[in-house]
């Protein structure tokens, strides 16, 4: 609907300080459209794809699906979980099709710095003809400083896909609206793998995207602050649990501790955590092979529950 796109268009400028026409913008029933057509469109056999690691799982099984080389870039613990610049610059070359962002970051919870956007960009810029998907779809959930798109970076908007969402800013997961905002070159052959697929999001649904960015945006400020006092309980509940190592997430709304000193893997202890203290919790192997001794915790959930939450665990872990 152009005037859904329109409004997408004058928020993404306007968050981001960009000039965004709105022929560029793409809605998808759900984000993840976006991923997969850009994917589809940009990688393939012989070619690579970069991508966090630990990282969103869909991004390497979808690099896997068009054929091309998943290449992982490495996010440690003891650098809270940020990209070494350095090992980055190794795995950019002329056969880099796609780089793929994620910040604020699931399931870390880190946040690129404009610095660090630069550096990535001009590292792309220098060694290869790559493009950019740059998933933001937490962009609204950080608990200091404010969002950075690579896209603003100097000869990167012709270059990178902006990815974004409803379902994290507004709550809005059930709605599935998702959307895109492509370089024009990609813009023609992006709509058909949509029409030809999704088609489109429902018609009703859409409007509600006009609704949620025009409106007013007091619920997101206050959705944010109390995210960031549950996230505060939550570090603070698995710092006291023996073994357990919690660095504190600088957005979204996921807390990655390390459970190596609890010497169980994290299959392990995900299922222990659900079937002995009925805790729900993901094994940080489910974020890629560098997830492994670590697990992801929500605390998209009441302070109350959380609380209970961090009891079960630490009871747990005692009772090992």
């Amino acid at each position: 609907i152009p005037e859904v796109r329109q409004s997408v268009a004058q928020n993404v400028g306007e968050r981001r300080g960009l000039d965004v026409d709105w022929e560029r913008v793409i809605i998808t029933p759900g984000a993840k459209p976006i991923m997969f057509f850009t994917l589809l469109a940009l990688a393939e056999p012989g070619g690579e794809v970069i991508y966090p690691d630990p990282g969103f799982p869909i991004y390497k099984s979808m690099i896997n699906f068009c054929g091309a080389k998943a290449v992982p870039m490495r996010l440690r613990e003891e650098s809270q979980f940020h990209p070494d610049l350095g090992e980055f610059a190794t795995l950019v070359n002329r056969n880099t099709q796609v780089v793929i962002l994620n910040s604020p970051h699931n399931p870390c919870g880190s946040i690129l710095s404009s610095e660090e956007i630069e550096r990535i960009a001009a590292i792309v810029r220098e060694q290869s003809d790559a493009y950019i998907l740059s998933d933001e779809v937490y962009k609204d959930l950080l608990y200091n400083g404010h969002h950075v798109s690579i896209a603003k970076m100097p000869g990167m908007a012709n270059r990178t896909i902006i990815l974004d969402g409803l379902s994290k800013s507004y709550a809005m997961t059930g709605w599935r609206l998702g959307y895109g905002v492509f370089p024009e070159p990609l813009v023609e052959h992006i709509t058909k793998l949509a029409v030809n697929s999704v088609s489109c999001a429902s018609a009703f649904s859409q409007m509600a995207i006009i609704a949620a960015l025009e409106g007013p945006q007091d619920s997101v400020s206050a959705m944010r602050e109390e995210f960031k006092k549950r996230r505060d309980v939550v570090v603070e509940g698995l710092q006291v649990i023996p073994g357990i190592i919690c660095p504190k997430p600088e957005g979204a709304f996921y807390a990655f501790p390390s459970i190596k000193g609890t010497g169980l893997s994290s299959m392990e202890f995900e299922t222990k955590a659900l079937e002995e203290a009925g805790v729900a919790v993901l094994s940080g192997s489910a974020f890629g092979d560098y997830g492994e001794g670590y697990m992801r915790l929500s605390y998209a959930n009441s302070v109350e529950n959380l609380q209970k939450a961090m009891y079960r665990l630490n009871m747990m872990v005692n009772n090992l």
